[in-house]
This record gives structure tokens, C-alpha cells and sequence, in this order.
């Protein structure tokens, strides 16, 4: 079984803007890979003027919400840096099957790469104590409204992404099944820098003995 990757583009985000934005992407990707029956839901983004869908399954909003918290962690201890977070969907199989071995392996047939660059909010190093003139908060806000808007698109240009690769890489996906595929959510701990997670990532790859590329 062949192991497809998508690497998405790039985007640059503040702290601030992270759950939206990994909610928008991670739930585009389940609702484009689920073949089971769901009741699918319409949700409007915080901050950005964007309408993605969720499968309306509680237990994977959850699942979905606590990454991205730790992923937020880990974004709040490692300020500036780019790093990545990977879904992926594999099969489980039995490694020997025998009378006396159940054991299973991860065989992995798609993984999705979401790339960020998550960048401190400039102003933010000033004291408590400092009062911005009230022209320049303005500005502020108009710089942040500018952004966030350049950003929205960029988003979208992502879950156009999604869309075409879900639609045109099909034939890889196992039989379908009566439930969500299984899968795994990948996200750099608190105690990890970017390069320990991608060789965490590498080792997951190669003991599946699928090729993986860093670029």
C-alpha cells in the first residue's frame, strides 16, 4: 500500500490566531476523508471571514481541540519558529497472525503536512506600563484588520488545496468503512524542538516502510 503526502502551504499566524486556523484546516481534511455516514455541520471561523464544514462527530472536535491546544503549548514555549502538524490515516494489520499473537502493526496510507510559522504580534515586548497614543492604536488595529484579511486568503488558497488533492488522489484509500478512518494527529510536545518532532515523524514513516520526504 502506497503512502501519499501533502505538504500545505505555508502560512504565517500569530498565537492568537492559531485554534481557528488549525480547526478550519484539520476538520476540512476529516470532512474530505470520511466516507462514512455523517451530519455535517457549517462553522464560521472567529476572525476570518471563512465557512468550513465538520463532520459533526463530538469525540473528533474534541480530539481535534486538545492538539491543537498542545500544539499552542508548545507555540508559547518556542516563539518565532515554524514547525508542522501532521494527520495521518493508516490500516491496522496483524504483524503474525497466529494463535498466539494478536499483535498489530500501522500501516499508513496518506499523511498531511500543515505547515505554520507562528510569529509574536509586534508591540508585544512593550512594558505593562506603556500607553500607546490613541493614533497609533488606531493604526495598529488597521495593520491587524490588513493582515488578517491577507491571511484569509491565504487560508483559502489552503482548503482549495485540500479539495483538489482529496478529490484527485483516490486510489490509494483502503476499502470503505463503517466508521472514520483510523488516524493520528502529530504535534510537537512541550519539551520538543522542531528538528526531535520531524525525526519522530521520520522514525513513524520508516518503521511503516514508506518513503518521507522533509521538503
Amino acid at each position: 500500500m502506497n503512502c501519499e503526502t501533502c505538504h500545505l502551504n505555508e502560512l504565517e499566524l500569530e498565537p492568537l490566531e492559531i485554534k481557528d486556523v488549525l480547526r478550519c484546516i484539520l476538520h476540512t481534511i476529516f470532512f474530505h476523508r470520511t466516507l462514512t455516514l455523517v451530519r455535517p455541520k457549517d462553522v464560521d471561523c472567529d476572525l476570518f471571514e471563512i465557512t468550513y464544514v465538520q463532520c459533526g462527530l463530538a469525540e473528533l472536535e474534541k480530539e481535534v481541540d486538545e492538539k491543537i491546544n498542545q500544539f499552542i503549548a508548545w507555540a508559547e514555549k518556542h516563539p518565532n519558529r515554524k514547525s508542522q502538524v501532521c494527520l495521518s490515516f493508516f490500516d491496522e494489520k496483524n504483524k503474525h497472525p497466529g494463535w498466539f499473537s494478536s499483535k498489530t502493526e500501522r500501516v499508513f496510507w496518506e499523511q498531511w503536512f500543515i505547515n505554520l510559522h507562528v510569529t509574536s504580534p509586534k508591540g508585544q515586548g512593550k512594558s505593562r506600563g506603556y500607553k500607546a497614543p490613541a493614533n497609533t492604536k488606531g493604526q495598529a488595529l488597521e495593520e491587524t484588520s490588513s493582515r488578517r484579511d491577507a491571511l484569509s486568503l491565504l487560508i483559502q488558497e489552503v482548503l482549495f488545496q485540500i479539495i483538489n488533492y482529496a478529490n484527485e488522489k483516490k486510489d490509494h484509500i483502503p476499502p470503505i468503512s463503517d466508521r472514520i478512518f483510523n488516524h493520528e494527529i502529530l504535534v510537537p510536545s512541550s519539551s520538543d524542538s522542531v528538528f526531535g518532532w520531524n525525526a519522530d515523524v521520520l522514525r513513524r514513516a520508516l518503521s511503516s516502510g514508506h518513503s518521507y520526504s522533509l521538503n
